[in-house]
């Protein structure tokens, strides 16, 4: 026993320098750990997306910019008193498959003026259609420059969008790997590596020199015909994915604190309920015969949805025990408990279906696990907009009442956001809503969509159906010279048709 305490008293001796210059830093501020270049991926080009229009009194999104943007401006010189916002996303943020118009951001706008009349409010919408979190680090550092008083970012849904690899990219064992990230946050280490790069005569910021080059603008795999065969299953490449996903967001919020700029992160939400898998496959090593019995297990279940649902989900999960990794199975399977009533299980078989999804055009588990370790580690406010609308439905099932499509809100449910951000900024003090301001706030809002006419719906009718259109691998655009997908040199047998299955409309 004493020697085990003199062990640890050892160690707490060994490890009180570092302690102690942890604090010594942190009461200073010094140190903080740097994410200024992006050692995953780099650009060809970089663009600004907002130029000064012609009469040098506002900046408006950029013309080159307008087929991933929508046109929208604020003023040059801000005005005495103004509170700006810019909201930062994809095409979540932009509205789609409507536009600006109904989306949060106009809304949140028409809440903060109807909470603090007196004040001027303006809240611009930065959405780029299937702009992942990468892309939207230049637009932050861009938006920094122009005098914000707070960052809104709800990022997610398009990680796996475009074709990049991450064979530079070095791993560690997880027992190493937890450890060493530790380590790499600390301000102690950031200040050594810093005083030793400069030493060596180099840039302690310098990037890769084998890292992926992406296109100045978006170049999505399902821009183009035959996308959805790109897809195949690669869980090195899911993990790196993840990872520089994570990597982005705390590059994020330390740009924001870096600049004094307040930042609210949003967790989206996806759909589960009414979204099969886009693309499903089978897990490696099945043989000929375990597919043909998975093929007459899903063909009879099929059969006794007719008759008897317990049956049909009984028949299922044998067919998932010869194969568990088929995102479309799990995803009949929770139809199934669905109907039962056993909503537990239904939730887990709704997840499995999404986290196994080969195409994953919806924000994976752990990303937005990610998003909620970065908001409680930097103490960055967060509106969880996955769980507001988990709260509005009796199973805690999201699906197609709130919800569009695989991820786009309905216009209410974009109302909700801008309900839960305008609260969300009066709880941090940024807006003081006046007595009774919520009823003016309705009024609002109903006067607003009461003057968008018949042809502004009708275009997001259209955009609703090319974008299903999209995640379904119809895009008619094809590529001079194609590009390899993920693991496209490792084909694996694709069993897609029990995907096409829909589910029921409303929640």
């Amino acid at each position: 026993m004493r020697g085990l305490l003199f062990r640890l008293a050892a160690v707490i001796i060994g490890l009180a320098p570092f302690v102690a210059a942890e604090a010594v830093l942190t009461l200073f501020d010094a140190g903080r750990p740097t994410y200024r270049d992006d050692p995953f991926v780099g650009f060809r080009a970089l663009h600004p997306l907002f130029v000064l229009s012609p009469d040098g009194a506002r900046y408006e999104i950029a013309p080159s910019r307008q087929a991933h943007f929508r046109p929208e401006s604020f003023a040059r010189r801000k005005a005495p008193g103004e509170f700006r916002v810019f909201c930062l996303g994809g095409s979540t943020v932009q509205g789609r498959p409507f536009a600006i118009e109904t989306s949060f951001t106009t809304w949140l706008e028409l809440s903060l003026q109807a909470a603090e009349p007196d004040r001027r409010w303006e809240v611009v919408n930065c959405g780029g259609i299937s702009y992942a979190s990468y892309r939207l680090v230049p637009v932050l550092e861009e938006v920094l420059r122009y005098q914000p008083d707070l960052v809104i970012l709800c990022t997610g849904h398009n990680e796996f969008l475009e074709d990049r690899t991450y064979a530079h990219v070095k791993h560690l064992p997880e027992i190493v790997a937890r450890p060493c990230e530790w380590v790499l946050q600390t301000r102690t280490y950031t200040i050594l590596r810093e005083g030793y790069v400069r030493l060596r005569g180099r840039s302690a910021e310098r990037a890769p020199p084998d890292r992926p080059t992406l296109p100045s603008e978006v170049d999505a795999m399902l821009d183009y015909r035959g996308g959805l065969d790109q897809y195949h299953r690669d869980e090195r490449w899911r993990r790196d994915v993840i990872e520089h996903f994570g990597y982005n967001l705390r590059r994020m919020v330390e740009l924001a604190r870096r600049a004094d700029v307040p930042l609210i992160l949003m967790n989206p939400v996806a759909n589960l309920r009414d979204c099969p898998p886009f693309k499903s496959q089978h897990r490696d090593g099945l043989t000929p015969e375990q597919l043909q019995r998975w093929d007459r297990l899903v063909a009879r279940a099929a059969e006794y949805e007719k008759t008897n649902m317990y049956q049909a989900a009984v028949t299922l999960e044998e067919a998932l025990r010869i194969d568990d990794r088929h995102a479309a199975a799990h995803y009949l399977l929770a139809q199934c408990y669905d109907a039962l009533g056993e909503m537990d299980k239904a939730h887990r078989s709704y997840l499995q279906a999404k986290e196994l999804d080969v195409c994953p055009l919806r924000i994976l588990e752990p990303m937005n696990q990610a998003i909620l370790d970065v908001a409680r580690q930097t103490h960055t406010p967060l509106v969880d907009v996955r769980r507001l609308f988990e709260a509005l439905t009796d199973s805690g099932i999201p699906g197609g009442y709130r919800l569009l499509d695989h991820v786009h809100p309905s216009i209410p449910g974009h109302q909700l956001i801008a309900n839960a951000l305008a609260d969300e900024m009066a709880r941090l003090g940024f807006v003081h809503p006046v007595p009774d301001w919520k009823p003016q706030r309705d009024r609002r809002f109903q006067e607003h969509f009461d003057s968008l006419d018949d042809f502004y719906f009708s275009k997001g009718e259209e955009r609703l159906d090319r974008v299903q259109r999209w995640t379904q691998g119809q895009a008619t655009r094809t590529r001079r010279s194609r590009g390899r997908g993920p693991s496209a040199d490792r084909p694996r047998r694709d069993q897609g048709s029990p995907s096409n299955r829909q589910g029921p409309t409303e929640e």
